[in-house]
Parts: structure tokens; C-alpha cells; sequence
């Protein structure tokens, strides 16, 4: 059975929404790896190893699980706990978008030149706008498909733009397949 399912992704290309939304389907908790990496949410990072226990409990706690958001770097010791990857690649200009979006909704006017948030947001969307193209020096698309490339459960990659309705019925119909111990009738 599919019990440890890891998604992964460039920020802004869905994979906090993908595992909320299947966490509602499937009989799976979902864990945002953003809620481990950061003490201050988008500002502090907690220390490697206090990130790497904390999340080691929760994940212990549950048999069924979603991890949603890249752990490659910090948590490269978790490689052998998932049953199943899937990464989710979504067009660069479409996760720019959903960013910029996001980001407003966060912090408002803030994030306007001259605002408290303005710098702080410019560099966030410089760094998430290399993520095609960039190599291991940062978060990016070279630095999972290396880190994907070391794994020993399947991968399912989901790529494009897709609603997420469409992903999860992607997922759905995988699980269906692959591991006839999913109940599927919840096809949405």
C-alpha cells in the first residue's frame, strides 16, 4: 500500500494545495514541509537538525501521510521513507503569477515599492523565477531531477498546467492502478 506519499516543486506550483486537497480524499495527514523549515513562518529557518526531528516524529505518529513541499537538501535522510514521490512542474509564468498573488494576500500594500515588505518580496520572486533554469546552487528544477534521480520508490510527474482538480484525479487514478487497496469512487 501507498502509505508515505512526498510532493514536490518549484514555490508557486501547487504542492501545498495538491496534498491539502488529497489529505481531504485519501486517508492520509497532510504535512507542509514550510511548517518544519521555518521557526518564523518565511523569515526565520529553524536549525537542520531540530526541522529533521520534528518532522521525523510527526511522520512516525501516522501511518498514512502526504508531505507536500521539497525537503531535497535539509531532509536528504527522508529519501527512504517515501512509498511514492510525485513532482508537480508547473509553467514558470503561471507560478510567478500564483506568487505574486500569494504574496499580495500575505502582506497587502507592503509589498509595494516603498513598502516594509517591498525588498523582501523582490528577492523572493528573483530567486523563484531561476528555479527553470538555475543548478544546485539554489532550489531548482536540476537540483529534484538529481535528487529525484537517487530514489527508489516510483515517481509520478505531473507537468503543465492543470487545475487541481485534474491533478488530484491524476493521483487518484495512479493510486488505482498501482495499489488496488485505494478506494476510488472519489474521483472528483
Amino acid at each position: 500500500m501507498i502509505n508515505r506519499i512526498h510532493i514536490l516543486g518549484a514555490s508557486g506550483s501547487g504542492t501545498s494545495t495538491l496534498g491539502n486537497q488529497l489529505s481531504l480524499i485519501l486517508p492520509h495527514v497532510n504535512f507542509d514541509s514550510d511548517d518544519y523549515f521555518w521557526s518564523e513562518k518565511f523569515t526565520v529557518p529553524r536549525e537542520r537538525e531540530g526541522r529533521i526531528k520534528l518532522l521525523k516524529t510527526d511522520l512516525s505518529n501516522q501511518k498514512n501521510w502526504i508531505l507536500s513541499g521539497a525537503v531535497c537538501g535539509w531532509g536528504d535522510e527522508l529519501k527512504d521513507y517515501f512509498d511514492l514521490v510525485i513532482f508537480v512542474f508547473t509553467p514558470k509564468n503561471i507560478r510567478l503569477q500564483r506568487l505574486k498573488r500569494r504574496e499580495f494576500q500575505r502582506y497587502g500594500d507592503d509589498i509595494l515599492p516603498g513598502g516594509s515588505k517591498y525588498e523582501q518580496s523582490q528577492t523572493f520572486y528573483e530567486w523563484a523565477s531561476q528555479y527553470d533554469e538555475a543548478g544546485f546552487e539554489i532550489r531548482s528544477k536540476y537540483l529534484h531531477e538529481h535528487w529525484m534521480s537517487e530514489l527508489t520508490c516510483p515517481i509520478l510527474r505531473i507537468e503543465g498546467d492543470h487545475s487541481v482538480r485534474e491533478r488530484v484525479n491524476m493521483i487518484l487514478n495512479y493510486l488505482k492502478t498501482n495499489d488496488n487497496s485505494y478506494d476510488t469512487r472519489h474521483l472528483i
